[in-house]
């Protein structure tokens, strides 16, 4: 792989599965699985404070745009949503698929 067809590529996430203890497993494009703890950012008062109620947070995680999102009013307007930036994924722990083991059961 060239130095120029590294800087071409950005990881972008093509699924996300929430868990119960406000976490994300991101499956992403280059194949690999990486794991976000959302708990610190769930604070009063941030962009992310409606995804305090686990149901929100379950419910409305989706892929817009590459990139994690709370759809929040359903409509996947990228700009009416909750999202994560795609930059930091490449920070984000890469972690072994949780699907292939534990017959799929992600807790």
């Amino acid at each position: 792989v060239s130095v120029k067809q590294k800087l071409d590529f950005m990881l972008a996430a093509l699924q996300a599965v929430p868990t119960d203890n406000y976490s994300v497993y991101i499956y992403c494009n280059d194949g690999s699985v990486r794991f976000m703890d959302m708990k610190p950012l769930l604070q009063d008062g941030t962009v992310f404070e409606p995804l305090k109620d686990i149901k929100v947070f379950k419910d409305t995680i989706t892929i817009i745009g590459e990139t994690v999102a709370w759809d929040l009013e359903g409509i996947r307007d990228p700009y009416k949503c909750i999202d994560i930036a795609p930059d930091d994924f490449e920070n984000l722990p890469m972690v072994p698929d949780p699907l292939a083991k534990d017959n799929g059961k992600i807790t």
